[in-house]
């Protein structure tokens, strides 16, 4: 349970550092944004790294990734449609159930 907290707080700031300069410094040099983001993404390897380490060995690599991808989607659909104010679509529906296809194959062993 504390990889899988660590990977949901850590792709938050992940979330972000990708995408909310998109929103918030779209008017600022392009220098200004990716510092920003550099620097969001500073807190993310402080988590991510933990939650990689903790998780190595109770989960194989393969499924490391796939739960982060999981992840990813589950963050990054409430973060488009709430914070930067996309419509929400059946297209992310889609790729959730690709995505319980992966976890299907990488788990089933």
């Amino acid at each position: 349970m504390k990889t899988i907290v660590l990977l949901i707080m850590s792709n938050v700031f992940m979330t972000f550092a990708w995408y909310a300069h998109l929103r918030n410094l779209r008017a600022a040099p392009l220098l200004v944004a990716v510092l920003a983001s550099w620097g969001i993404a500073f807190f993310e390897y402080l988590l991510q790294v933990p939650a990689n380490r903790a998780g190595y060995g109770i989960f194989t690599l393969a499924q490391l990734k796939i739960i982060q991808e999981v992840i990813t989607l589950s963050v990054f659909v409430p973060f488009a449609v709430f914070y930067m104010g996309q419509p929400l679509k059946l297209d992310y529906l889609w790729a959730a159930c690709c995505l319980g296809g992966a976890v299907f194959f990488i788990f089933r062993s």
